[in-house]
């Protein structure tokens, strides 16, 4: 178990799909509490560097320590995964061995009422990975109905999108609204009165606290962004993989490598994304959710060859 208690999701298949060796580079794009990365980096054997980069600064604090035992093989980088390209370049690396990128949260972040991501414990909604920005109480009190229906149901697929935004102007009328408990308090209020089965299955703020935190950090264009860049970093030979937690990443995850494929560069390394085993999603539950897809370069691209 990690610190905190934190399970590194799906670490079997992770291992086994980017099978890191000796004297490779490795990047965690979202390295978190250094789970997967101390795990890629024992696999990997000596000689093996990583790159690690996180947004959450205090995530880095608590993985530069845990892999203090590593220092001399280990970077960390404050960073969006976006800009990877310039993490190399500071890093002085031009091409790398294996990527992973683990879309979902830390178990810290979800579970510190501060950061504002969950509605299980009250809490100032902020959202914010990174600490900059506009915070998710920004969005919330200062967008128009019209947007705020639009950005729920764009980013949490909610089809009551409209009665929520609706029922958090009124809200946001009489007060401010800035804690996370009594977001979820409107959102639950907002709900028809019959049941659902979904309504059953998950509160029903869940998914408009996935559409704020989306949008508040950016993660979809930030997604784009690295899935753009990542099959050019990679060496011949070298293995990506991406974990991702909700069908709109999965979706830009699978379109991103079927384009690399088609481009006769690189090949799937598993037709079907992995998911977590029963044991897995039994110890811990956030892990039933996750899917994991993999690719591997063959060859340079034709300019790549030319220049």
């Amino acid at each position: 178990m990690d610190d905190a208690g934190h399970l590194p999701v799906m670490l079997d298949e992770v291992l086994e799909l980017l099978a890191p060796r000796c004297g490779q580079t490795i990047i965690d794009c979202t390295v978190g509490l250094g789970g997967h990365a101390e795990a890629m980096l024992d696999a990997a054997g000596a000689d093996a560097t990583l790159i690690g980069i996180d947004l959450d600064e205090s995530n880095l604090l608590k993985t530069k320590e845990r892999l203090s035992h590593l220092a001399g093989r280990v970077r960390l980088f404050r960073a969006n995964f976006a800009d990877i390209c310039d993490v190399m370049a500071e890093a002085g690396v031009s091409s790398v061995d294996a990527v992973l990128a683990d879309l979902g949260m830390s178990s810290s972040q979800l579970d510190d009422p501060d950061r504002g991501f969950s509605f299980q414990a009250d809490g100032p909604l902020d959202m914010r990975y990174g600490r900059e920005g506009p915070s998710a109480a920004d969005l919330v009190n200062t967008l128009g109905e019209a947007e705020l229906a639009d950005l729920i149901y764009r980013y949490g697929q909610d089809r009551h999108s409209r009665r929520i935004a609706r029922a958090i102007v009124r809200a946001r009328g009489r007060e401010p609204i800035e804690r996370t408990r009594r977001l979820a308090q409107i959102v639950a209020a907002a709900m028809p009165h019959k049941p659902t089965r979904r309504r059953k299955t998950i509160h029903p703020a869940t998914r408009t606290f996935q559409a704020l935190r989306i949008a508040v950090n950016g993660e979809l264009e930030s997604l784009e962004r690295l899935l753009e860049k990542l099959p050019g970093i990679m060496s011949v030979g070298g293995r990506a993989a991406v974990i991702s937690f909700h069908s709109l990443e999965d979706r830009l995850v699978k379109r991103a490598f079927a384009a690399a494929v088609e481009s006769g560069t690189h090949r799937l390394l598993n037709r079907k994304p992995r998911t977590a085993g029963l044991d897995e999603v039994g110890e811990n539950p956030r892990s039933r959710s996750a899917k994991l897809r993999a690719i591997e370069r063959l060859v340079m691209s034709t300019d790549e060859r030319i220049r």
